[in-house]
């Protein structure tokens, strides 16, 4: 149980960067908002973590 609080935390992390980074050195004119593009792309990476860090089989064979 303990692994999945630190998966979350870790898939959260990740959604929240692509959003800071995606937002971080916009232009006036380009506005302030967070775009509906930007919060696709973050549910993206975050779900790409959450698969990347999906625990392995630990059973022996």
């Amino acid at each position: 149980m303990k692994d999945r609080g630190m998966r979350t935390f870790v898939t959260v992390l990740a959604g929240l960067a692509v959003i800071y980074f995606g937002t971080t050195g916009r232009s006036e004119e380009d506005g302030r908002g967070v775009s509906g593009g930007l919060v696709v792309l973050a549910l993206l990476a975050a779900l790409l973590v959450w698969h990347l860090t999906k625990p392995g089989d630990k059973t022996a064979k």
